[in-house]
């Protein structure tokens, strides 16, 4: 893929979730997105039952920090170990690392406290935004984003992204299901996260064709 492409599309998604992040941050400060929660909350939770509260809760182990830490250090292993990628080894921390970072700032800046009816787990500290969803968007991003530059087959590639979403979108739901976040926490966690992935993203294809350009130049002189 031309790495002009890459490097418009990556700016774009990025600046795109920035103003949606934006956004759901402005309504969440006001107060504006309490309808919104309920009714999207009662319509998940109606389908409680103990079979369901078993895969959530276990999607929300999985979107848990020490799991995604587990995850994230395997896939520095093949990383550094079996393909021997430093930029990707170097793009990869940036974005998990990263992203939970600005997820603590952004709980700090925030402070929205977690809803309090009818949980069917426990959790801590602020609610927006939701930190299993930034660590969702930032761990399976970049994961897809990595594997797919070496995947050939339109089946491989379709079944990445499937997997990538599904595990994304399991992760967040998990959360509303279980009563420890509002849909908005979810939905400004995606897009926070976004935000970061995608700008990492830009930051590493313009790191990449400076480096072709360079490249280029020396061949020729």
């Amino acid at each position: 893929m031309n790495l002009k492409l890459e490097l418009t599309r990556a700016f774009f998604l990025s600046l795109f979730s920035a103003i949606v992040f934006g956004l759901t941050a402005f309504l969440v400060s006001g107060s504006q997105v309490d309808h919104f929660d309920g009714v999207v909350i009662s319509f998940i939770q109606r389908f409680e039952s103990p079979a369901l509260t078993s895969v959530m809760k276990f999607f929300s182990w999985i979107g848990s920090g020490r799991i995604v830490t587990i995850i994230s250090l395997i896939a520095l292993f093949v990383l550094y170990k079996a393909w021997k990628y430093r930029s990707e080894l170097v793009l990869f921390v940036t974005v998990v690392a990263g992203s939970s970072i600005l997820n603590q700032l952004l709980k700090s800046l925030f402070h929205r406290a977690r809803p309090s009816l009818h949980r069917l787990a426990e959790a801590s500290g602020f609610s927006f935004p939701s930190g299993h969803s930034m660590e969702a968007v930032a761990l399976y991003g970049i994961l897809a984003f990595l594997l797919w530059r070496r995947i050939d087959h339109r089946f491989g590639r379709v079944f990445l992204i499937f997997i990538s979403f599904f595990m994304i979108m399991g992760i967040g739901v998990s959360r509303i299901y279980l009563g420890v976040h509002y849909p908005s926490d979810v939905i400004g966690g995606y897009f926070a996260s976004s935000f970061w992935l995608f700008a990492a993203i830009w930051f590493y294809q313009r790191y990449k064709e400076r480096s072709f350009e360079k490249t280029q130049f020396e061949k020729t002189h």
